[in-house]
């Protein structure tokens, strides 16, 4: 059995690395075939209506594929690598935290400022001790409220200046929305612009994401609706209900996107900055945002935004490497980076299932593992060079 596994690893090595004709033709049957077959069966369980992947490396998309429709019905328009999407908590990482490590970079904030110095509101309270660098990586030990439509920004932090958890900031990851609502408020406090407008100067106009944006306009894009839990919303209104109550621009959700222009964004992470000759970060800061923090006596490990191990890895898959990261949404939405192997897999779905979430957190690792193992050629030599060390 071993010696059978070694032959095949090896034939695909010798496919991949002497006959490049060959081993072009198999990759585009894999890429044509499994992952496109993985996608229609999570439509034909009823977990999506569609989804949309694409793979790619520094240079920009190396496969992509469509599947499916805006909404389960015959007659609904089917999805292209154009189509809009909510990227629900994508919104931390593809808006937010970059935008605070744009602050950074212009020396605007520092990651060690206190709360108070951009809320002092929060002046004489118990949670005058969380930092910046505490909201970033959920370790604030604030917890999500329930906020009010009248005034939510007031709302939120009366409520969070009155909860008495016991949890002090510090080494404890806790996930929660508030953190994030937190950094978008703070944002537009720094920066004299609101969130929306910052990242579309300095972050989405410099990368060319014009299918990226707050509040997109439903007549002038296809947008996949937000479904499941809020049937009754329409195309291009975010799912999220706190997001909805700031208007749609909130630092956790609000964010609508395309695998088209994400994977731009995932381009300018794996150049570490650059994108089209075009710096948009220096290499550092790009670093800095990556770079891992380890919480919870080691068992949660997270970048400035990103996650990078914890409970909600799943688009990690199997064969992504311990130094790559990204993020999930609830909407159904993930991104997955991996420097080490120069890869990035990115999923947008119209999720319809939002009570199995063990089968839909599979249907992203195994998108992820099938992604890698058909696109990551030295993934797949290091592979074999292990076999081959089995006494």
């Amino acid at each position: 059995m071993k010696i059978f596994r070694i032959l095949i690893l090896t034939t695909a090595l010798l496919l991949l690395f002497i006959n490049f004709s060959i081993a072009d033709d198999l990759m585009d049957v894999g890429r044509a075939v499994s992952i496109d077959v993985m996608l229609e069966n999570a439509i034909r369980r009823g977990l999506i209506s569609g989804g949309v992947v694409a793979v790619g490396n520094h240079a920009g998309p190396l496969y992509s594929t469509a599947q499916g429709r805006l909404y389960p019905e015959s007659a609904a328009p089917l999805l292209t690598e154009q189509t809009l999407f909510d990227t629900a908590s994508l919104t931390k990482v593809i808006a937010t935290a970059p935008a605070i490590m744009k602050l950074l970079e212009q020396g605007n904030i520092s990651l060690l400022d206190p709360l108070t110095r951009w809320f002092p509101e929060f002046e004489e309270s118990d949670r005058d001790e969380i930092s910046i660098l505490n909201l970033l990586t959920h370790t604030s030990g604030l917890e999500d409220v329930e906020i009010t439509n009248d005034d939510p920004l007031r709302s939120l932090i009366e409520k969070a200046i009155k909860q008495n958890n016991g949890t002090l900031p510090g080494n404890r990851f806790r996930y929660a929305d508030i953190n994030f609502i937190l950094l978008g408020e703070l944002v537009s406090r720094a920066s004299k612009m609101s969130l929306d407008k910052f990242c579309a100067e300095f972050l989405y106009s410099p990368l060319d994401m014009k299918e990226t944006v707050f509040l997109p306009l439903a007549e002038l894009s296809v947008i996949a609706p937000t479904t499941g839990l809020n049937k009754e919303l329409k195309a291009g209104v975010v799912q999220d209900v706190n997001a909805r109550r700031f208007g749609g621009v909130a630092g956790h959700a609000g964010l609508f996107s395309s695998t088209n222009d994400l994977s731009k964004f995932a381009a300018m992470i794996l150049n570490k900055g650059f994108f089209n000759d075009v710096q948009i970060f220096k290499e550092r800061v790009i670093t800095q945002m990556t770079s891992p923090y380890f919480y919870n006596g080691g068992k949660i490990i997270r970048g400035l935004g990103w996650d990078i191990n914890s409970p909600f890895s799943s688009p990690r898959g199997n064969y992504f490497s311990d130094t790559s990261f990204g993020h999930t949404g609830y909407s159904g939405a993930s991104i997955w980076i991996d420097p080490e192997q120069d890869l990035y897999v990115i999923l947008l779905t119209v999720r319809l299932d939002y009570e199995h979430v063990r089968q839909f957190s599979q249907l992203r690792s195994d998108i992820s593992s099938l992604a890698v193992s058909i696109f990551s050629t030295p993934r797949i030599a290091a592979e074999i060079t292990d076999v081959m060390k089995i006494p």
